[in-house]
């Protein structure tokens, strides 16, 4: 039986509408600008966004949380003047209550924390979604589903990761797939169900089939000469895997 909103709650009530109108539209490709050219930064997202994409994920690294730096806040802000495409922003970092406001101001839409960063998600989940933002709650391979049960009510977004968090091009991880289905069972309905880390052509088929319904995706769209035929062709995948997978 999946998760039921306990008697008197009006927790999902606040669901925001950014998660809403992409679970409407899921399968969702969103594209990790982790894998961008910085140097024309605002020419890719010209071109993801003639692409058709729905959606940008946006991965904050802090050398902290993981072993890598990316890109905080002030770059997000500026990035956001460029496009009204919503920004998935999801903080690879130690204490993220701490930064919660930095990213809402600087206009995020989704914001998702990792569970192995804070001691009881609660809170900031509830900061976010409080803030008009859709609030998500990521796991790393080696975190068991059961570590999140008790929040998945507070939740427009779970994200499974397919890889360590902190470097991209790494090989994916079908632990992640089990996950997704126990997930897929688990969650609300309207509940965006996420993955991300070495989805391409060969893996993303075998996610749909699990219940994902948003895919974060870094190299098999940047590194390829044609971002609208890439966006097409893994939608097409994922489109295909969900309507041929069994009832979960």
């Amino acid at each position: 039986m999946g998760w039921r909103e306990p008697s008197g709650s009006s927790v999902l009530n606040t669901r925001s509408h950014v998660a809403r109108r992409l679970k409407e539209q899921a399968p969702i490709i969103a594209p990790s600008m982790l894998k961008c050219d910085f140097a024309n930064l605002q020419r890719e997202v010209a071109l993801l966004e003639q692409a058709g994409a729905a959606v940008l994920h946006l991965d904050v690294m802090d050398g902290n949380f993981v072993p890598n730096l990316s890109y905080g806040a002030m770059v997000i802000q500026s990035l956001r003047s460029t496009t009204r495409l919503p920004f998935d922003a999801h903080l690879m970092i130690a204490d993220p209550e701490r930064y919660l406001d930095d990213y809402l101001q600087a206009g995020c839409e989704l914001m998702t924390v990792h569970i192995e960063a804070v001691r009881d998600p609660r809170p900031v989940l509830r900061r976010i979604r409080e803030a008009g933002a859709g609030a998500g709650l990521a796991l790393n391979p080696g975190t068991p589903v059961s570590a999140i049960v008790d929040y998945v009510g507070e939740c427009d977004l779970v994200l499974v990761m397919s890889v360590e968090p902190g470097f991209g091009g790494q090989k994916f991880q079908p632990v992640a797939l089990e996950k997704l289905r126990e997930l897929r069972r688990l969650l609300p309905q309207e509940t965006l169900l996420s993955v991300d880390g070495g989805i391409g052509s060969g893996t993303i088929a075998a996610t749909a089939a699990a219940g994902a319904d948003l895919f974060v995706v870094g190299s098999a769209i940047f590194d390829t000469s044609d971002y609208h035929q890439s966006l097409r062709e893994l939608r097409r995948l994922a489109e295909g895997a969900a309507h041929s997978a069994p009832s979960l």
